[in-house]
């Protein structure tokens, strides 16, 4: 799906349940297609894909998070959070589709304001081996926040002492 890179973030996420529903292998080549659409821009015939391969395997959970990752990109999130809900409930709460619905419900929750929601399902992700949750985490941890400010202003500092070193340096050689 056209979004945030998160690919090398991701950590040592656990792969899927086996699922050997019939119409599996179907499902999943709808979803590679639908994948294909939006990154070419087609996110309505994204969705379809998405649609179809829930029809054809209503248990898998991936077809629900790549559908609520379409829906979310029309603006569309009290959909696609129903669609989170269901991949997470589907994948029982662990594995990639898991993780990644986490992630992605968090992500609305920050949309929406609701830090408290968001970390929660951050937390989640992160316990399933997100390192982008991770980061998020210590985002949204004021104190994590202070610091990361507080590291900045003392390496600013850091880097102007050493500028006027070398001016003064400059200056006594004159």
């Amino acid at each position: 799906m056209p979004t945030t890179d998160v690919s090398n973030l991701q950590g040592a996420i656990a792969d899927d349940a086996p699922i050997t529903a019939d119409g599996i292998e179907e499902s999943r080549a709808l979803e590679k297609e639908g994948v294909l659409s939006a990154e070419k821009g087609n996110v309505p015939e994204s969705i379809e894909k998405f649609n179809k391969a829930i029809e054809i395997c209503p248990v898998n959970p991936s077809a629900f998070n790549n559908r609520a990752q379409a829906l979310r990109l029309l603006g569309k999130t009290d959909e696609a959070v129903a669609d989170l809900n269901q991949a997470i409930s589907l994948s029982k709460g662990v594995g990639r589709s898991a993780c990644q619905a986490f992630v992605q419900r968090a992500m609305i929750h920050r949309l929406h304001g609701d830090d408290d929601s968001a970390r929660a399902d951050f937390q989640k992700a992160a316990d399933l081996g997100s390192s982008f949750a991770k980061m998020q985490l210590v985002a949204l941890n004021p104190y994590g926040g202070l610091c990361v400010t507080k590291c900045s202003v003392k390496c600013s500092v850091i880097s102007n002492k050493e500028k006027l070193n070398s001016l003064f340096e400059s200056i006594i050689h004159l």
